[in-house]
């Protein structure tokens, strides 16, 4: 009887909501294709530079050869300077790992003399300084742009005397990093925002109308003076509204998949779509799946408070905000925090999980983890929302 009752409150809620056309839309359709139609656009938009974030700590430079004329210069900057000899393989392998914050600065010998004999008229290139960096790493890109500019002014007063980076030779590349590596490191910083809020989004378009809807329309009273359990009629909500929010996520997750090429602008470049592999898709939709699990137990237990839809709507906007500002947060860190306790953060813990494999920096562990957590936590809401379903005073509520 247990068993049958509730699978009769499932079917309900799946008559009830495959019935609607726009709640289907809205939950199942409209995640995935907005995210399909926003990283296509992005696409079009994005360029090496955008959404940089400077790091928190001072990047590492190191100078070969620094002319006694800008040594107060280097000095001035905000960066460990390590000046003397170095080995220059060793120096670019050091700047090829986006973790080092680092940057590789080569002068010529006899730099200052050789700018103040230095004349365009001889038709002789100009001493040129290279500046080694990985625009993938935030301090390694930080400390470039300080150089650089700090560089160009001190070539103005001396009526261009001398070039940095100039491109004699093609095969020398400067920016250690390749476009693969910095479109992750540009998408691990995008795509866990616009993903928490495209699932709470898919999770609002259900819950309210499945529980706040109930109590508004007077259904609920119907339901709980029948011989049924609190606890069956909890349960099937419950496994209902989580196979809608998963689907709503398998939305979401099919929509990255799909506009990654347009996002990646792989048909124009000739770009390498295995940047990303079977692995990392897998990752990112077991955090996925885990993290709607939990989404939609805290939006049933919000919508089971509220009177009706508007108020259950108006109850949840705290939520919606936090998923804002938690989403936000790899765009305002410069790496990924290794203290594994931030994975049992509800929602942190998902926002890390993701920024780690869309940058290839996921571990097996703090995936473990976050899946765990987040399972944990959807079970705790489903048993709170048991308990809020067997309260008269809270499914009766005016």
């Amino acid at each position: 009887m247990k068993q049958s009752n509730m699978m009769t409150i499932i079917r309900k809620e799946f008559a009830r909501f495959f019935g609607d056309r726009s709640m289907v839309f809205t939950a199942l359709i409209m995640p995935g294709l907005l995210i399909y139609v926003i990283y296509s656009l992005m696409g079009n938009s994005i360029n090496e530079g955008t959404f940089t974030v400077a790091s928190d700590e001072a990047p590492t430079v190191y100078v070969e050869n620094l002319p006694p004329s800008l040594g107060p210069l280097f000095d001035s900057l905000p960066v460990t300077l390590l000046a003397g000899e170095c080995n220059a393989e060793e120096m670019v392998a050091l700047v090829d790992d986006k973790e080092n914050h680092v940057a590789y600065v080569v002068f010529p010998p006899s730099f200052d003399s050789l700018t103040a004999c230095y004349n365009a008229a001889d038709g002789l290139p100009a001493p040129n300084v290279e500046i080694y960096y990985n625009s993938a790493s935030d301090g390694s890109r930080q400390a470039y742009t300080l150089i650089s500019a700090s560089l160009q002014m001190y070539e103005e007063s001396l009526c261009n005397r001398f070039d940095v980076n100039r491109a004699d030779d093609e095969s020398v590349q400067y920016d250690r990093t390749d476009d693969g590596e910095m479109m992750a490191s540009i998408l691990s910083k995008l795509i866990p925002m616009l993903l928490l809020m495209l699932m709470f989004s898919g999770c609002m378009a259900v819950a309210p109308a499945s529980i706040a809807g109930e109590k508004e329309r007077g259904t609920i009273a119907t339901l709980l003076v029948t011989p049924m359990r609190r606890s069956e009629l909890a349960l099937g909500k419950i496994i209902s509204l989580s196979c809608f929010a998963l689907l709503s996520g398998i939305s979401s997750f099919l929509g990255i998949i799909l506009s990654l090429p347009k996002m990646l602008h792989a048909d124009e470049v000739g770009m390498d779509l295995n940047i990303y592999g079977a692995s990392d898709f897998l990752l990112l939709l077991v955090v996925l799946l885990s993290t709607v699990l939990l989404l939609i137990s805290i939006v049933a237990n919000l919508s089971a408070l509220a009177r009706d839809v508007k108020q259950a709507s108006t109850i949840n906007i705290p939520l919606s905000l936090m998923m804002i500002v938690v989403g936000m947060l790899p765009m305002m860190l410069s790496s990924t925090p290794d203290n594994m306790a931030l994975y049992l953060i509800p929602f942190y813990n998902s926002v890390m999980s993701m920024t780690a494999v869309l940058s290839h920096e996921a571990s097996m562990l703090s995936i473990g983890i976050t899946t765990v957590v987040n399972l944990v936590y959807a079970v705790c809401g489903a048993w709170l929302l048991t308990k809020l379903i067997s309260s008269e005073r809270v499914m009766f509520s005016k």
